[in-house]
């Protein structure tokens, strides 16, 4: 039998066409076209349009049945700031982040695979404008071939430590949280009765999910800059090895609309760094490794200088990972499908 010939039917709808790559066991879909150029002067005004008037297209990739409830996207935008080599709007489950660790990680490969700078070695500079702001990363690069990717976040601060929420069904529960481009409050897994490597996922979910709503209820969060940065993005349940160790520290991350991280997160690597930097528990320099409870999957994070954020004490994090790709696809949304805009099932 000869080989079939793939082409698309005839359509009367948009085409989509993505590439797909993961970080960690983390997906991130990358627009490549079919989506309508947002309109606003600043990255963060293209969030807010975005979500305004042309959330489709994430509900179109992200949902079923093109996609699924852990799907994760990247929206490649222009960027106001003239160093920026592109501008990137997160999005996921429930609607769009400020910060993506992974994406980012991701993104750096795919500005240098696909032409948006020139490769240099043993490492290609890239610098991604994502809402939180600009994010310098620096992509391997050796024999052709582009490899493990550094960045270096925004100024990651604490903003609270050892505050009491009453979490339906848990009690009272003492969270600390801190930011890393995202807003995260942070909990040992092992207060739940839960190991964030071998209990079910489903467990660790419900209990981080229902920390995250006890937090958005209870404790108000704002940011110096911007009060599109001002809300809590998700809650990461820690193995509770805050010291600093040059064994891996494990955590899992649970976002969004109960949306699981595969990899360690690198926007809640950064500001769990900027936890324990707070807390005295690591120095400038000092590397810890990261483990994602879900895959095992490692990043590498450090503190590398101290800055402010407003009135807040900050750090600069250096977060580093590997992101592969997995393929690439042109979807279609014909009119006459009931389901083109995608569903979720709870």
């Amino acid at each position: 039998m000869s080989a079939l010939k793939f082409r698309l039917p005839p359509n009367d709808g948009p085409v989509l066409s993505v590439v797909d790559m993961h970080t960690g066991g983390e997906p991130v879909r990358i627009v490549l076209s079919g989506a309508p150029v947002p309109s606003g002067s600043t990255l963060l005004e293209k969030r807010r349009w975005v979500r305004e008037n042309m959330d489709w297209v994430r509900r179109a990739l992200l949902l079923e049945p093109r996609g699924h409830r852990d799907m994760y996207g990247a929206l490649l935008v222009p960027s106001e700031e003239p160093q920026a080599q592109l501008g990137a709007l997160f999005m996921h489950n429930a609607g769009y982040s400020t910060m993506c660790g992974h994406a980012v990680i991701a993104l750096g490969r795919f500005a240098l695979d696909y032409g948006l700078v020139d490769p240099q070695s043993p490492e290609t500079p890239v610098t991604i404008h994502c809402p939180c702001g600009l994010v310098p990363a620096y992509v391997s690069y050796s024999a052709g071939r582009s490899g493990r990717v550094r960045f270096h976040s925004v100024p990651a601060f604490t903003l609270c430590t050892d505050v009491t929420v009453d979490v339906p069904g848990y009690g009272q529960v003492i969270v600390d949280i801190a930011y890393g481009g995202a807003f995260y409050a942070f909990v040992s897994a092992e207060r739940f009765g839960l190991d964030v490597c071998s209990s079910r996922t489903r467990d660790l979910v419900d209990a981080a999910a229902a920390v995250s709503e006890a937090v958005k209820a209870q404790v108000k969060i704002g940011h110096p800059d911007s009060e599109d940065l001002a809300f809590l993005y998700g809650t990461i349940l820690t193995d509770g090895k805050d010291a600093y160790s040059e064994e891996p520290t494990a955590n899992i991350c649970v976002f969004a609309d109960s949306q699981v991280d595969r990899s360690p997160t690198g926007s809640g690597v950064t500001a769990r760094i900027a936890l324990q930097y707070h807390k005295g528990l690591i120095h400038l320099e000092q590397t810890r490794t990261f483990r994602s409870g879900a895959t095992d999957a490692l990043f590498t994070g450090k503190a590398v200088k101290e800055t402010v954020c407003g009135d807040h004490k900050a750090v600069i994090v250096e977060v580093s990972g590997q992101a592969h790709y997995t393929g690439a696809a042109s979807f279609t949304l014909e009119s006459d499908d009931p389901l083109k805009d995608g569903f979720l099932l709870k």
